[in-house]
């Protein structure tokens, strides 16, 4: 998948005190206790706490505050929640557990088990409106962690996050524009190193889960950020480097030439569309139309068609549809595998901004400031009045005819850099670079996608979140 990288200049883990700090054995593990201490909170409230979601603190701060914080994260910092999931806490007594040899079956090496989580993960939010259930949002903290443990236990790598987690995959993916990634400060070390204790640990640190070698990284996806590699490596070599902006995009050997790959990428940005279509008022127009032309009466199933459609159908359908084209206007012989290769990344601005925008600009920026009549509704219930009586009408950080504008400016920068990756990867194809022509159907397509995203924030939207708002 990689091929060796220039040593970058800046290495955070040579910083005083941050890179101390990363770099100390019980550095991850702390972040991760930090979260498993708020996932035991959130399940606790879950189970007790109040049954209206805007009350209740465990769907306040998965829906509206952990995506927010998260969105925002990956863009400054990178890929902050895998490196302190909680989820992967047991990974040390779990891979005490692992059958010598065995490792994840080599069919399901792909990416495609993480499309179909990611595509029945957003089917089952609409479906069962888990943003409105504390109970199913505390149940589905409990099977994140019952499966990582088994799948750890089972298998010698790390499948869950690299192969299942539809979290993680979204994380994967969006930290390819992050401004961090891990390299190596001299490739002539890693030439000569013998043990490779950066994949297969050390004594005191296990090596990487994901099978990722330092030395060859160019890419963000499939890397948790859990430093598990420089901790472990004896030659203190692995850095942690800041990179330009969109380096990863514009690097023709960092992303290989798979179908799963590709694919995922063009279908989360078709899911930041739909997350958001599911959450306006055509939907159930649309719902409504589909019940009575198709005569089925369940929910569940009519919403499978729809997010079916608009989360594989269409992104796969469109997909192939402008690599064909795109194939015949530069009049190239070549597999639609390689076009589509060749272009696919440049969706990854676009799916980041778009989800961005909903999240980050939309449902957090509007709803941050409801966490505190919650968290004093909380201590209230458990007879602490410290914090006062709850203001319900908290929510927004800015005035709401704000909201536009910020979703306006976010789609379209993450257009414009869309644009910028899908030319630049156009001028790299050799012998000939692709001309204006070959690129014109994805920049429909990208176009098409910045419309509908616009369309679909603009229109009334449940606010999931905040009681100011219910």
């Amino acid at each position: 998948m990689n091929r060796s990288i220039m040593t970058a200049p800046t290495n955070l883990l040579k910083t005083p005190l941050l890179g101390s700090l990363l770099r100390w054995r019980w550095g991850r593990f702390v972040g991760q206790l930090l979260l498993l201490l708020a996932a035991l909170l959130i399940l606790y409230e879950g189970f007790a706490g109040p049954p209206l979601a805007s009350e209740n603190l465990a769907a306040v701060v998965v829906w509206v505050h952990y995506r927010g914080v998260l969105v925002l994260a990956l863009l400054f910092a990178g890929n902050l929640f895998c490196m302190n999931c909680p989820f992967t806490l047991p990974r040390t007594l779990a891979h005490k557990l692992s059958l010598a040899g065995k490792r994840w079956p080599r069919p399901l090496r792909s990416k495609w088990v993480a499309i179909g989580m990611l595509i029945i993960y957003f089917w089952l939010y609409e479906w069962l409106d888990l943003w409105a259930s504390p109970w199913l949002t505390a149940w589905i903290i409990i099977a994140y962690f019952l499966i990582a443990f088994a799948l750890e236990a089972i298998f010698t790598e790390s499948p869950f996050c690299k192969y299942v987690c539809p979290l993680g995959t979204f994380n994967f993916v969006s930290s390819t524009i992050s401004p961090l990634q891990i390299a190596v400060s001299q490739q002539d070390v890693c030439h000569t190193c013998v043990g490779k204790e950066c994949v297969n640990g050390s004594l005191q640190t296990l090596g990487c889960g994901t099978l990722l070698f330092p030395p060859q990284i160019q890419s963000n996806m499939d890397c948790i950020l859990c430093l598990d590699c420089a901790r472990a490596c004896p030659h203190n070599n692995v850095a942690l480097t800041l990179r330009r902006p969109l380096a990863e995009l514009t690097n023709a050997n960092a992303w290989p030439r798979r179908w799963d790959l590709n694919f995922l990428i063009i279908v989360l940005a078709f899911t930041g569309v739909s997350n958001a279509f599911g959450m306006v008022p055509p939907i159930y127009t649309l719902e409504t139309w589909l019940a009575a032309s198709l005569n089925i009466h369940n929910e569940g199933i009519i919403l499978l068609l729809i997010f079916a459609v608009l989360n594989l159908v269409l992104p796969v359908g469109l997909g192939l549809g402008a690599a064909w084209l795109s194939r015949a206007l530069a009049r190239r012989e070549e597999s639609l595998r390689l076009t589509l290769a060749r272009y696919a990344p440049a969706f990854a601005p676009m799916a980041f901004a778009g989800w961005l925008a909903h999240y980050g600009g939309f449902h957090f920026l509007s709803s941050a400031l409801a966490i505190a009549p919650v968290m004093q509704n909380f201590l209230l219930d458990h007879g602490i009045a410290a914090l006062g009586q709850p203001d319900w009408t908290l929510g927004p950080v800015m005035p709401m005819t704000w909201m536009d504008p910020i979703e306006l400016v976010i789609v379209l920068s993450g257009f414009a850099a869309s644009l910028y990756v899908l030319t630049f990867r156009a001028r790299q194809n050799r012998p000939k670079p692709d001309g204006m022509a070959a690129q014109l159907p994805w920049i429909v397509l990208l176009l098409a996608l910045a419309v509908a995203m616009m369309v679909v924030f603009y229109l009334p939207m449940e606010m999931r979140g905040s009681a100011f708002f219910s």
